[in-house]
């Protein structure tokens, strides 16, 4: 059995991945929370006849424990999108209490065990902020919380793909690993790595214009979408994908997926990424770092830090200047938890 439950079921992106976890034939049940009109996409989603059970909550009436009871896994999309114009504090104030709210709640109401993927930006502060709040109430395990980047990772094939048509490449078959954080400069796309014979194809300029438009390919949606709304289908997509590939290790399958970690001892090759972390490229108090995982039953099984040192020359320098902003974002999170007040500009 495997249970699901989806934190803001009712915003842009929890709608679509809702949808996405119901067609799964390997959820057994799907819960819905939102503060507004989770029991609508619910009976919306309940006419779809696939295998999942399907249950929806607000808050009245202990509606967040009742969406906790036995749940295995938790997918966090709540919270407001970016809108043209608003800063990454302007969104971090908003979202910063939802999230924490959420996190008291998975503490109190949530199996010791259950699996927790954040997606409410930004990601960089939200997944620390979490992480303080499980430890609080000492039921924190940094195998079970990660932040969601994958659509990073998938802007990363597809825009590569578009770049090169005549290679009719299969951009679902690529496997371009994002590393550092997920907002901006912190996205660091190792196209050397995850593709060398189509990236070496590129010019100077294919290269800088590729790795931008992953940097910033949030701003893409939001302009066309004139600020009615920013990335949500893709985003829902990308949630999906990790969410899966979670939902496999019930059935004892092995995935690789690139996800915002705590970089904890007590995750194997942590230890040996916040050194080279550190001593490669400044950032000696990085402790979240988005790195490709091995995900088991367990959770995470294993950290690919060798990425770190294989990077060429330009991605390292990306790597430099992610980690800088990463320290900022971070602290914001964890100040956030501590009641400190610090700005990203800071």
């Amino acid at each position: 059995m495997v249970k699901v439950a989806i934190f803001g079921a009712a915003g842009g992106i929890g709608q679509s991945l809702s949808l996405l976890v119901k067609l799964d034939q390997n959820v057994d049940e799907l819960a819905l929370y939102d503060v507004v009109n989770a029991p609508g996409v619910g009976q919306d989603l309940s006419h779809i006849n696939t295998k999942a059970k399907l249950s929806s909550y607000l808050p009245e009436n202990d509606g967040l424990a009742k969406s906790l009871e036995n749940t295995d896994i938790v997918v966090i999309p709540a919270g407001v999108p970016r809108k043209p114009g608003m800063t990454r504090d302007d969104l971090f104030k908003i979202n910063a209490s939802i999230i924490r709210d959420l996190a008291e709640g998975i503490a109190t109401y949530g199996k010791k065990d259950v699996f927790i993927l954040v997606i409410s930006n930004p990601v960089n502060s939200t997944v620390p902020m979490v992480a303080e709040v499980l430890k609080k109430f000492k039921v924190y395990n940094p195998k079970r919380l990660v932040g969601v980047t994958t659509l990073d990772l998938v802007r990363s094939n597809e825009f590569l793909k578009q770049m090169l048509p005549e290679d009719k490449i299969d951009s679902s078959n690529l496997f371009v690993p994002v590393i550092g954080g997920h907002s901006g400069d912190t996205i660091v796309p190792l196209f050397s790595i995850g593709c060398p014979e189509y990236y070496k194809k590129l010019s100077t300029e294919q290269r800088e214009s590729l790795i931008h438009r992953v940097q910033y390919g949030g701003d893409e949606v939001v302009k066309a979408k004139k600020g009615m709304g920013s990335a949500t289908l893709s985003m829902a997509y990308a949630g999906y994908r990790l969410t899966s590939s979670f939902i496999k290790t019930f059935k004892n399958e092995v995935s690789k997926e690139v996800a915002f970690i705590e970089l904890n001892d007590q995750l194997k090759g942590a230890k040996e990424a916040k050194k080279i972390i550190s001593e490669k490229y400044g950032g000696s108090h990085i402790d979240y770092f988005a790195l490709p995982l091995i995900l088991g039953k367990d959770g995470i099984e294993e950290v690919d830090y060798k990425i770190l040192e294989q990077a060429d020359e330009k991605e390292q320098e990306m790597i430099e200047i992610a980690v800088k902003q990463l320290e900022k974002n971070i602290v914001k999170g964890k100040n956030f938890i501590s009641g400190i007040e610090t700005s990203f500009s800071a």
